[in-house]
């Protein structure tokens, strides 16, 4: 009997006990008094570091946290320098990070090479392993060698390491300064976000033509007011089991453009078999030797620890989506909120130049066999260009064998190497001005895929090919001369609700929740309290170069004395005129959006700003900011107020209020004359690096 039979075998008992287990394990949790933890704050809690032993991780908390893997791709060579100039000789652990080469691999100048050889060569010289270009997209590869693996916590300095939590990894990004620090040092810092639970009801209509990349188009579509921003998401209810472990990864890769930092499946039946599944392949292929991660051992192990949320556990929000009512999608043009039923999108008959399968978000195999399913018999139709790349060569391999692969270049589709390309703007077959796309990518930001002036729409493999072979944005159905998506499907929309909406942090004064989630002691030269007159800047999505003028970023040798003058100069050119030390800048929903830029908080420094407040940040610039030293808090009810006494006041876009404001550092407590609004309490983690006046400086001290 083989492995993989024993293994099936001794599975047998424990899968079909498994709903049994869980339910048991919730209801000891709801009969325990301490309050409980969601899945998020448990997985978090495996990797926190430097906490008491009785120390329970909780939403809104400053952590530290040693990462299970620390993945980076294409900017290694950046985050190297980073990590040369705080002076670290050696890796913490070099079995840690992982370099894969995959965004722009379609460049073969020499300038790039020498770049990716550098890389190559730096892995070695430190033993980290390595990827080069062609083997696959850095998120695909880190699921396929198990670098994420069930309940483990995993980063990567790239937005879309969601990804993860679709084999119920904690996925989350990171920037290139966090990763030199762990490379350094094993950890970094974390604020563990507040988490919404989203229960997924019903099932797929699979005879409608419904895909997994429905489903989270249609929940970018249709909850499309920030209700899941800067949130970790947790999938639960009967809907998940009937998406397959593929579809699981799109959904969670792409809750980053619903604005999540993470998206996470449970672990059930059908993703344990998937690894058993993939254990055994590896075992063969290794010649009978297990993969040091992937193995029928570790995937047992994961079995029998099982790590569910407690049933008294608190969320900041409930979502829920009937999958049974989710019809085929499209989100578009140029936008991930703008999403529309394929139905409608069909009947205005859009006609399409080019078409892409490429992507972390949709080419693996069971994308492949999809499309190649449509195009069988057919040819791409004239005028249009159909590109291919499959998320890996491992999944390249597979469908040349398969043939799934010929098939889709024999009706004319465009072979490109496994990688990022046209997803992210970089090599072969661009979008040009007018023109328009349809995509099984995430993103369709305006000029991302090409030029500004095309169009860009999103939808599932399925889609794509079937626009391909009849240059119009149309179904599968309708092109296999089947009943019509139109007829077939309901028009109505989705069935989904937001169940229930608790604030994720403390509004009034600190819960006992969340005087938990913080260390009372303060760090040696941590102040213990800030106070400033609060300058009011009554703007939402204020974006980075509103706050820091592009044309001044990669300008190394401007100085401090020059950036203070001018901050805020692309959104209020009188800021740096009215603003003085020690003030308490508050802004409005979403600040710092936009690109990481870290002079959009070393500016604020250079002005003598302490802290910043706002309804909530952009998680890329909150990084950013501590990481570089500014104190950034968000206080939602503070602004709501603000607003409303100054609602009849002539407009300004920066308001010295006159009001004097008091940060108690120790209780989380904002004062503002007689009011007082809870805020999060700043952790021990985050208070040592803003003594330090930043990560960088707080890597110097421990290497």
């Amino acid at each position: 009997m083989s492995t993989a039979h024993l293994a099936r075998t001794r599975r047998a008992g424990c899968i079909a006990s498994l709903r049994l287990r869980s339910e048991s394990a919730r209801s000891l949790a709801s009969a325990s008094a301490a309050p409980g933890q969601t899945l998020v704050e448990k997985i978090a809690q495996k990797y926190t570091v430097d906490v008491p032993s009785d120390y329970k991780v909780r939403q809104g908390a400053f952590v530290y946290v040693q990462p299970y893997h620390v993945m980076t791709h294409d900017n290694t060579g950046a985050v190297m320098s980073k990590f040369k100039e705080i002076g670290a000789a050696s890796f913490h652990n070099p079995k840690q990070p992982v370099f894969t080469l995959d965004h722009d691999i379609q460049n073969r100048t020499e300038k790039n090479l020498a770049k990716y050889k550098g890389i190559e060569n730096f892995a070695k010289q430190h033993g980290v392993d390595f990827y080069p270009a062609g083997r696959g997209i850095g998120h695909q590869v880190v699921v396929e060698e198990g670098y994420a693996l069930p309940y483990t916590l995993t980063v990567a300095s790239d937005s879309h390491s969601n990804m993860y939590g679709g084999v119920a990894a904690l996925g989350t990004p990171i920037v290139r300064t966090d990763a030199a620090a762990i490379w350094a040092t094993g950890r970094t810092w974390w604020q563990v976000p507040p988490v919404a639970r989203v229960e997924l009801r019903g099932s797929l209509r699979r005879e409608w033509g419904v895909s997994g990349k429905d489903v989270i188009t249609a929940l970018c579509g249709l909850f499309n007011h920030d209700e899941v921003l800067n949130h970790a998401v947790e999938f639960v209810g009967e809907g998940v089991t009937s998406l397959n472990v593929d579809e699981r990864l799109t959904v969670a890769n792409m809750t980053t453009e619903w604005g999540a930092l993470a998206g996470v499946f449970p672990v059930d039946n059908r993703l344990l078999q998937w690894y058993h599944d993939r254990a055994e392949l590896l075992l063969q292929r290794n010649g009978g030797k297990p993969h040091p991660r992937i193995s029928h051992e570790n995937i047992d192990s994961i079995e029998r620890n099982l790590l569910l949320p407690d049933a008294d556990a608190t969320y900041a929000k409930s979502l829920s989506l009937d999958l049974s009512t989710v019809v085929p999608w499209v989100s578009g043009p140029n936008s991930v909120k703008v999403s529309n039923p394929l139905d409608a999108l069909e009947r205005d008959n859009i006609p399409i130049q080019k078409a892409y399968l490429v992507s972390c978000t949709n080419s693996r195999a069971s994308d492949i066999r999809a499309a190649a399913a449509v195009v069988r018999g057919r040819k791409v139709a004239p005028g249009v260009e159909f590109y291919v790349a499959a998320a890996s060569s491992e999944v390249q391999q597979e469908v040349e064998k398969s043939g799934e692969w010929f098939e889709l270049l024999q009706a004319g589709a465009i072979p490109l190497p496994a990688g990022c390309g046209p997803c992210i703007g970089l090599g072969t077959g661009l979008l040009k001005e007018g023109e328009v796309g349809i995509s099984a990518t995430n993103r369709n930001f305006k000029g991302r895929m090409g030029h500004p002036k095309a169009l860009a729409y999103l939808s599932s493999p399925a889609v794509v090919a079937a626009s391909a072979v009849a240059g119009r944005i149309i179904s599968p159905a309708t092109l296999l001369n089947s009943t019509s998506v139109i007829s077939s499907t309901p028009s109505t929309r989705p069935a989904f609700e937001v169940v229930s909406t608790k604030s994720a942090q403390p509004t009034s004064a600190p819960s006992a929740a969340a005087a938990s989630s913080g260390s009372a002691d303060l760090a040696p030269g941590f102040p213990a309290s800030v106070t400033g007159e609060i300058v009011f800047l009554d703007v939402d999505n204020l974006n980075t170069d509103g706050i820091y003028p592009g044309k001044y970023t990669y300008q190394d040798d401007f100085p401090r004395e020059e950036m203070k003058k001018v901050v805020m100069e692309n959104y209020d050119e009188e800021f740096a005129k009215l603003i003085k030390p020690g003030d308490i800048v508050v802004g409005g929903t979403n600040f710092g959006t936009g690109s990481s830029r870290e002079q959009a908080a070393t500016a604020l420094l250079a002005a003598g700003i302490p802290v910043v407040l706002a309804g909530t940040f952009s998680e890329t610039y909150k990084r950013n900011a501590i990481n570089n030293g500014l104190l950034v808090l968000e206080c939602g009810d503070l602004v709501k107020d603000l607003r409303a006494e100054f609602a009849g006041a002539d407009k300004v876009k920066s308001r010295r209020t006159g009001a004097t404001g008091t940060l108690d550092m120790v209780n989380g407590v904002l004062k503002v004359e007689e009011r007082e609004y809870g805020v999060p309490k700043v952790g021990r983690a985050a208070q040592e690096i803003l003594v330090a006046g930043g990560l960088e400086s707080w890597v110097k001290t421990r290497i």
